[in-house]
């Protein structure tokens, strides 16, 4: 493997830690005064900006990492079932965010409070809490894994674990005083960071190639084994497997449903802009942009393959390691430990870094927004009247806690996942749905139902979470269900639980009231 860093390198890193200090500086100046201002910005975000501040969130370094290995040893069918996104950005578009603003909520679990009660409201919020923290704790671990491996040349548990707490520090100093403002201008930077970077990478690798536009696209035609890596729709039945047509109109696009409409790490974007309009222009927005961005992602995976695996293309028999120090490494990384030069090499690593820092300034001002919503500013009003700005330092002294929670799930997932065979696209997806699961079936029924009180809501959220751990390999067995149709029987099984009881279903008026 190549040497650590060169100084070039370290010089690209520098800036870019300069660049994001600068903009932290920036978006902060103005240190918010109310709760408002810190968890929703004023309400004064248009809808570009967060559509892209919802694609820096969702592009995580496993999709950095993941998307290329996927098409490597597959084809495009991860990129068709991204039409998922798209449906469910309609989907919430047209029937949450509006409900969301017409009852003017901080967070999309106050929706449950109006429809049973508070402990509905907590129980969800304490969900999205668990499930975001280690989630995005997997996310973080990732990044660690790739900065890791690029800045240190090892990825034993000590380097990983440092890296991890590097992006986790830098993460919280950058949104601690700024709040949801610091994060959207940050996302901002980071996107630009993490899409040029990787079209950077697609543009030297396909410079490498000595192959003509027709004969690149004839040779993915026909690859070894009769295989078509330019399919872009797979029609399998198979239910082990995650991205066919089947899992995009089943469990993929109520993952999206659910992370479009019922994450507060992206509705908290979506409810601080001006109206509903905005708001659901910012999100059909960001999942159309999500096409192209995840294309060269995937493009990069094809280009591997031709790399790698066509010696008779190249010229040249280029072995692809598969492990590094003992440890399971994707092909994409192998070629940036490899083939990069020094400067590219620096930028592919702040590229990573943008993707895990993006989502750990979100994911921290999020779990802050629902802490001091949902559970500390109703048990704290109730004992005297205080100045809003207490709730801002409350959300502040929040981060800083679910930091060291986000640290210590990365550290989980080290353990989990060099225990597993799952790819890391698949990992990081799979640890989302175990919240997400219980969330959907107890929506489904409180906006489409009149039935459900709180104590089944609760239940269903327990029940949910429950048969999605029931459905893992570990205990079902190698060969079971993929990640999208574990969710969907965990969310059968949820609304089931919740809708029990006969309950009262509260009409769009009455929220409005």
């Amino acid at each position: 493997m190549t040497s650590p860093f060169a100084p070039l390198d370290w010089t690209v890193v520098a800036l870019y830690l300069a660049l994001l200090a600068a903009t932290g500086w920036a978006s902060s100046r103005r240190a918010a005064r109310s709760a408002g201002d810190y968890f929703l910005a004023g309400r004064s975000v248009p809808a570009w900006l967060a559509a892209i501040s919802v694609l820096a969130t969702t592009q995580s370094a496993a999709t950095f990492l993941g998307a290329p290995d996927n098409s490597f040893r597959g084809d495009l069918s991860y990129l068709g079932v991204v039409l998922a996104s798209i449906a469910a950005a309609l989907v919430v578009a047209h029937m949450l965010i509006p409900r969301f603003y017409a009852m003017r909520v901080s967070t999309v679990y106050e929706l449950l409070e109006a429809r049973f009660d508070r402990r509905a409201m907590r129980s969800a919020g304490a969900m999205f809490l668990i499930g975001r923290v280690f989630s995005d704790g997997a996310r973080v671990y990732l990044a660690g894994i790739a900065l890791s491996m690029i800045a240190f040349s090892r990825i034993d548990a000590a380097s990983v674990l440092l890296a991890c707490a590097g992006l986790v520090a830098a993460s919280l100093v950058f949104t601690f005083r700024g709040g949801l403002k610091s994060v959207i201008w940050n996302d901002f930077v980071q996107f630009v960071i993490y899409a040029g970077s990787a079209v950077a990478v697609l543009v030297f690798l396909r410079a490498s190639i000595p192959l003509d536009t027709g004969d690149l696209v004839a040779a993915l035609r026909t690859a070894p084994g009769g295989v078509d890596k330019l399919r872009l729709f797979d029609v399998s039945t198979d239910l082990a497997r995650p991205f066919t047509v089947l899992a995009m109109i089943s469990g993929l696009l109520l993952l999206n449903i659910a992370n479009a409409g019922l994450d507060q790490d992206t509705t908290q974007r979506l409810l601080a802009s001006p109206d509903a309009r905005t708001g659901a222009r910012g999100l059909i927005l960001s999942a159309l942009v999500s096409v192209p961005v995840i294309a060269v992602f995937v493009a990069i995976g094809l280009l591997l393959h031709i790399y790698y695996e066509r010696p008779d293309l190249m010229g040249v028999d280029r072995a692809a390691a598969s492990s590094f120090a003992g440890e399971k490494v994707t092909i994409f990384m192998h070629y940036i430990l490899t083939q990069l030069p020094a400067g590219l090499r620096g930028l592919v690593s702040v590229g990573v870094a943008a993707a895990a820092v993006s989502t750990v300034t979100s994911s921290l001002n999020s779990l802050s927004s629902v802490l001091v919503s949902d559970f500390y500013r109703p048990w704290r009003e109730k004992r005297g009247a205080v100045p809003d700005r207490h709730f801002v330092m409350a959300g502040r002294w929040g981060m800083a806690g679910f930091a060291l929670a986000l640290f210590a799930a990365a550290s989980v997932s080290l353990v989990w996942q060099r225990h597993s065979d799952m790819p890391l696209l698949e990992f990081a997806l799979q640890v989302m749905i175990f919240a997400y699961a219980g969330l959907l079936g107890v929506y489904f029924v409180a906006l489409f139902t009149r039935r459900g009180t709180a104590p089944s809501a609760i239940g269903g959220m327990i029940g949910g979470f429950a048969t999605v751990l029931l459905l893992q390999p570990f205990l079902l067995g190698p060969g079971g269900f993929a990640f999208p149709y574990q969710l969907v029987i965990g969310t059968i099984v949820s609304a089931a639980i919740t809708a029990i009881p006969r309950g009262k279903h509260v009409t769009a008026a009455r929220a409005r009231d």
